[in-house]
């Protein structure tokens, strides 16, 4: 048998975002193919080291 929908609070949703926190990327060191070592996330590693990414 159908029954309607009830109405939810936001207030639910609001709590479990402000409950979640993000943290800083942990860095490890790479080396770029012009010899310098640079510390940047681990994800990135390998494309720092075949010198995809600009560091700038």
């Amino acid at each position: 048998m159908a029954v309607p929908k009830r109405k939810l609070s936001r207030s639910g949703t609001r709590a479990r975002r402000s409950q979640w926190k993000a943290s800083p990327a942990h860095l490890v060191p790479a080396r770029t193919p012009d010899g310098r070592t640079v510390e940047v996330p681990r994800r990135l590693v390998r494309a720092v080291e075949r010198g995809l990414v600009d560091l700038g």
